[in-house]
């Protein structure tokens, strides 16, 4: 690859490992965005997400590729935009509050577009415990529940407690000073006393939802 050259694509990785290539933008300039971009749609037979794509690199990417699929909210756009058909077990993503909500739909989109049918159960945080006993029946008919929370970060070891399936546990940026840009729900969620909890990093939706995805894989 030449010194000026903006990327070196994995575009094998969906026959190595059955899932495909992903763009991190962030950090990437609006022009390589785009020019990555372009050579994902020399490909049309490859998947490509692309995350953390703010306005500028969302608009310079459909520029190039204006039938991809995006959501501003979950800042990712995906390549070709159909979903694959749905198999495997239910992935439930369970966002604390309103304002976890990105990192929440990063990991539902990502879930959904790996193959996995996916649900979003909305402020369902520990400070209306009512709220997340009502939807206790949906927790428990999923292979995966996905809480994505900050503030506190308490929410997925008490859904882990409640349910029989893994936990995927996302702490958000989310929360006043003490909450340390994600620091403290990331510890709690380490220190979750409930077993069967895993953790991802701080806003991490994509690496969430990829778990997720192949915790639920069909099996055999």
């Amino acid at each position: 690859m030449a010194d000026d050259d903006v990327a070196d694509l994995d575009l094998g990785r969906g026959e190595r490992r059955g899932y495909p290539e992903a763009v991190y933008c962030e950090g990437k300039s609006v022009e390589a965005c785009a020019e990555i971009a372009r050579r994902v749609g020399a490909r049309a037979d490859v998947v490509t997400i692309f995350t953390r794509a703010d306005a500028d690199r969302a608009a310079a990417i459909l520029t190039v590729l204006p039938d991809a699929f995006h959501d501003p909210v979950a800042r990712l756009l995906v390549w070709p935009a159909r979903q694959p058909e749905a198999s495997g077990e239910l992935v439930v993503v369970a966002c604390a509050g309103t304002s976890d909500l990105p990192v929440a739909r990063e990991a539902l989109l990502t879930a959904r577009h790996l193959g996995r049918r996916a649900e979003l159960v909305v402020d369902v945080g520990i400070a209306g415990l009512h709220r997340t006993l009502s939807r206790l029946e949906l927790f428990r008919s999923a292979g995966v529940v996905v809480v994505v929370a900050g503030m506190d970060g308490a929410l997925p070891g008490l859904i882990a407690g409640l349910v029989a399936c893994p936990v995927v546990a996302v702490p958000t940026s989310v929360g006043y000073g003490a909450a340390f840009g994600g620091i403290a729900p990331l510890l709690t969620m380490l220190n979750a006393c409930a077993p069967g909890v895993g953790v991802v990093n701080i806003d991490n939706g994509y690496g969430a939802g990829h778990l997720a995805a192949q915790i639920a894989a069909p099996r055999g």
